[in-house]
């Protein structure tokens, strides 16, 4: 039988998770491709919560800069994509 991980197992794995929502959510921020990105790093964000909820995370503040970053490059990404996409459709507006 397996045995149940360990607190500090699973604290290591909630403060690797912390630095990979920073690490998203900073790829986040990349022009036309961050999107993606930002949707997962908001996606870890979640899943590190709930366990936030059970143990103490060291690395929290890295975890609400990654989806912070990732709030901020999924909005702004989506709006510039939308523009592109009206502009593309409808034009200058120029006749």
């Amino acid at each position: 039988m397996k045995a149940a991980p360990t607190m500090p197992a699973q604290k290591i794995k909630m403060m690797k998770a912390s630095i990979l929502c920073l690490t998203l959510g900073l790829l986040g921020l990349l022009p036309l491709i961050g999107l993606p990105f930002a949707l997962a790093a908001a996606w870890v964000s979640g899943q590190v919560r709930v366990r936030e909820k059970n143990l103490w995370n060291a690395a929290r503040p890295q975890r609400i800069l990654g989806f912070t970053c990732a709030i901020i490059g999924a909005v702004t990404w989506t709006l510039v994509d939308a523009f592109l996409v009206y502009r593309a459709i409808y034009g200058s507006g120029e006749s």
